[in-house]
This record gives C-alpha cells, sequence and structure tokens, in this order.
C-alpha cells in the first residue's frame, strides 16, 4: 500500500486510498479475531472522550506533540498544536454537548480511519457522519485529521454557537 502523506490527506486526494483501508486484512479485526493494538487505543480514546476523562485523553492518548486538524471556514477551524490546545478545542465542543458514537473503525500501519456519529445536543442541530484519520506514533495519537461529511452545515453550526467578540476585542493582542 502507498504511504499517505499528511498534506495528500489534508487536501483530501487520498480520499480513495483511504478507502482502500478497509481491505480484507487491513480492517479492525485480522484473520484471527485479534483487533489492531491502533484500533484498540482509539476505542479506548472514544471511551475517555465520553466520560470526558481529561486526564486520561492527555497523559494515556494523545503525544505530547499532537496535531488536532479541523478544516473548515468557522472560529473553531484549524490545526491545533499540543495537548493543551486539543484540550481547549474539546472544552468547546462540550458547550454544545458535543457527542461521538464510533460506527467503523480500520487500521493499516500507523493509521486508523474512523466513521462516527457526532452531534450536538445544546442546543440541537448537527448531527453528521465524521471521518478522522488518526496517526499513531509510539502508542499515542500523534495526528488527527478531521472530515465532516457536510463541511458547510459545520461551519454553520459552529459559526451559530461560536460568534466572534466584537471588535476591538476580537482580536488577540
Amino acid at each position: 500500500m502507498p504511504e499517505i502523506s499528511r498534506n495528500a490527506l489534508l487536501r483530501g486526494a487520498a480520499v480513495t486510498t483511504v478507502a482502500a483501508l478497509a481491505v480484507p486484512g487491513t480492517a479492525s479485526a485480522s484473520a484471527h479475531g485479534r483487533e489492531h493494538p491502533n484500533v484498540r487505543l482509539i476505542r479506548g480514546y472514544y471511551e475517555a472522550y465520553a466520560a470526558n476523562d481529561l486526564a486520561a485523553l492527555r497523559t494515556k492518548y494523545f503525544a505530547p506533540d499532537i496535531r488536532w486538524t479541523i478544516p473548515g471556514h468557522h472560529p473553531l477551524a484549524g490545526t491545533k498544536h499540543g495537548a493543551d490546545e486539543v484540550l481547549a478545542f474539546f472544552a468547546q465542543l462540550a458547550k454544545a454537548g458535543f457527542r461521538a458514537d464510533p460506527i467503523f473503525l480500520a487500521a493499516d500501519g500507523d493509521w486508523v480511519v474512523d466513521l462516527h456519529r457526532g452531534w450536538s445536543t445544546t442546543p440541537a442541530g448537527l448531527d453528521l457522519t465524521w471521518a478522522l484519520a488518526f496517526r499513531i506514533h509510539s502508542g499515542r495519537i500523534a495526528e488527527a485529521i478531521n472530515y465532516p461529511a457536510d463541511q458547510h452545515a459545520a461551519d454553520a453550526f459552529f459559526w451559530k454557537i461560536y460568534p466572534l467578540a466584537p471588535i476591538p476585542t476580537r482580536l488577540a493582542q
């Protein structure tokens, strides 16, 4: 299987390659019925996320130099660097009662591809399928790149929930 670069994933050029990860031998379970260790890691991550166990996320699941990319044109979009920024992003999602329920996980080498239902509860209004490409390094999540099924709906929701402050306080000092 060809190596998938971060840039190709961000551009979306690797979509057909990522879809090919679900071929026999690369899915979450091997021929022996054992789950790939990186899939187990991501399942554990989702359990810690659902429990809002920030300490476990930071110490057990996130690499110290984790990068988490949220595409789009909204206030929460961009690449978060380090556990502090990723956890601050998660805190913002918690304000909207954001939930995630895994649907499918598959691993190939250092990558895990995840499909999950992500929705908001406070207020209701966002309910999409999302794909995440996780790169695992040394048993931790080193990178995550998020893909919403409907970027326009995600952008509209996040602008509604997270408006910018009025000028002059809007801009960072």
